[in-house]
């Protein structure tokens, strides 16, 4: 089980926890949403919850409560810079489709369902 960061993504969060000297992490996971069923789910995390999976990757914590996990474990987070456009991306090795305009995503968990 994991939540990776490449070295852009990992300047980026440590960035905005440098900032917000109450965060702890990264909240990182998923909610229904769209018409493929989910969306992700970022901010930073300010305490810990009892069913929170957290992994740590260069000094960053990253915090994923239980429920989202089977949909996020193995992600691959990277923050990518294209003209004056940046963004979080996310390389997901769960996600089995998607909608039309890329606003959510199903997952191989769903079909077992």
């Amino acid at each position: 089980m994991a939540i990776l960061l490449t070295d852009s993504a990992r300047a980026r969060i440590q960035g905005y926890l440098d900032g917000d000297p109450q965060a702890l992490g990264l909240r990182f996971g998923v909610s229904r949403s769209g018409c493929s069923g989910w969306g992700y789910k970022v901010d930073m995390a300010r305490q810990q919850q009892a069913d929170d999976v957290v992994f740590d990757d260069g000094g960053v914590r990253i915090y994923v409560d239980a429920a989202s996990l089977p949909q996020v474990d193995g992600t691959r987070i990277d923050f990518v810079k294209q003209g004056l456009n940046e963004q979080f991306t996310f390389d997901n090795p769960n996600v089995t489709g998607g909608c039309g305009c890329g606003s959510s995503f199903t997952t191989g968990p769903d079909a077992r369902a």
